[in-house]
């Protein structure tokens, strides 16, 4: 029989070989794996966060329509009975509704940043930035929960179209690939959004620059004329910017049917969203400096 010194010796044994081999999991560098799904279960944290924001403001929703409302119905119906644009066989209504969809997601993106201050100044990032959750999460979270809000425009759009008659494509695969197409295109613009808010830091300079931005991406691009009608200049400055690829894709999906550029389009958008979100992530702490 077993004496109890030896059995106590043996338990405290096993518990300190216990402890050991916790300290030594805590102290390993997490595999690949594990890292991924922190990255993740942080993005769809800080997504849903962003998601409720707009659960307590449902106004949002009807504000956003009045822009794309106002270029469809004045601009695209006097612009489609003059006839000065050519866009070959189908109207020039149907023609600029994908680009003023990719015009709205924009706007609305591109000012997202502006959130990032308010929660600086509001003392919320920084109780965000001390969670044990990567920079990456909130940069691509925030990125996910603004190009999810996007949406509503492409809902907004469609019901435009539907009730002025616009001829679009309403295939499972177009209505499927223009949504990914809108995610795409907004979490582009509001990283890049969130990238400015971190290198001004205040809201006066950003709004200036969120305002100096916004229309010169808008009319460089293909969104209301084609490629074609352009000068070399205007070209050169619509194919390196990314809306021309967003416009590309929703017009191919809604508009023709096919995308016959789709691989560049959708590497372009990747590539872009990739290095916005790398470069935001590098530098997301040092708004709170």
């Amino acid at each position: 029989m077993k004496s109890d010194s030896y059995v106590g010796a043996l338990s405290v044994s096993d518990k300190s070989q216990r402890e050991g081999t916790d300290l030594e999991s805590l102290l390993r560098p997490p595999s690949l794996w594990e890292t991924i799904v922190t990255y993740m279960r942080g993005v769809l944290v800080v997504a849903e966060i962003e998601l409720r924001k707009l659960r307590h403001d449902p106004t949002e929703l009807l504000t956003r329509a009045v822009q794309p409302a106002l270029w469809l119905v004045v601009f695209g119906e006097a612009f489609s009975r003059l006839r000065a644009i050519p866009t070959g066989s189908v109207s020039y209504l149907t023609f600029m509704t994908p680009g003023i969809l990719a015009q709205s997601l924009m706007f609305v993106s591109i000012f997202y940043g502006l959130s990032i201050i308010w929660e600086r100044d509001a003392g919320i990032l920084q109780k965000f930035l001390v969670l044990p959750v990567p920079r990456a999460s909130f940069v691509t979270g925030k990125g996910l929960g603004a190009a999810v809000r996007s949406l509503t425009q492409a809902v907004i759009i469609f019901v435009l179209a539907l009730i002025l008659g616009v001829h679009l494509q309403w295939s499972v695969v177009g209505i499927i690939g223009s949504l990914l197409a809108v995610l795409l295109g907004a979490s582009f613009f509001s990283t890049l959004s969130m990238l400015i808010a971190i290198i001004v830091k205040t809201r006066e300079r950003f709004m200036g620059i969120g305002q100096v931005l916004t229309m010169p991406l808008f009319f460089a691009s293909n969104a209301i004329y084609p490629l074609a009608i352009m000068p070399d200049w205007l070209r050169i400055l619509a194919q390196i910017n990314p809306l021309s690829y967003i416009v590309d894709l929703l017009r191919g999906f809604l508009v023709v049917g096919t995308v016959p550029d789709a691989p560049l389009d959708w590497g372009v958008l990747l590539l872009a969203v990739i290095v916005a979100q790398a470069l935001a992530a590098s530098s997301y702490q040092s708004i709170v400096l």
